[in-house]
């Protein structure tokens, strides 16, 4: 009765351990600068406005496959969270939405780091480009109507870690 107990014990202890959903990753097996959906290097980012400096996490898209990639098929993103698009050289940046399924802020910031202009609250899935007001040296994206919640705005200063 005991060994039959404690084999019993030590199944719901291994059951417990095991994962739900074997597409989600285990903690352990995800680095902790890296993101556990899209395995993206996670930096932090700060934008400056005035007096006031909003820190973000944010995941880095380098290559031409990420940055292709971008959000698409993500469903959530927490407040404090964004993706970032280095453009080298700088270059008149144009977005769109398709295959991305939750709106978000686009926000252009430019050779000086300062933001140039939000397309703000962008439409889910569309095809509709959205485009920086001149060369653009990073593009850098949050959950839609997250700028203004914040006060975030063209000229802020946006900071991060290369």
């Amino acid at each position: 009765m005991l060994k039959r107990n404690l084999l019993a014990a030590a199944g719901l202890a291994l059951a417990a351990c095991t994962p739900q959903n074997a597409a989600e990753p285990v903690a352990s097996e995800v680095a902790e600068n890296t993101h556990p959906i899209s395995g993206l290097e996670i930096v932090p980012l700060s934008v400056t406005s005035g007096e006031t400096k909003h820190d973000f996490q944010v995941e880095i898209a380098r290559t031409p496959a990420e940055q292709a990639q971008g959000l698409m098929h993500r469903t959530k993103l927490g407040p404090n969270e964004g993706m970032i698009f280095p453009r080298n050289p700088p270059d008149v940046a144009s977005f769109w939405m398709k295959n991305t399924v939750i709106s978000l802020d686009i926000i252009f910031v430019g050779e000086d780091g300062r933001i140039l202009n939000i397309a703000a609250n962008t439409v889910p899935l569309s095809l509709e480009p959205v485009g920086a007001r001149g060369l653009t040296s990073l593009v850098f994206e949050i959950p839609g109507g997250r700028a203004e919640e914040l006060g975030i705005g063209a000229g802020d200063l946006v900071e991060w870690q290369e």
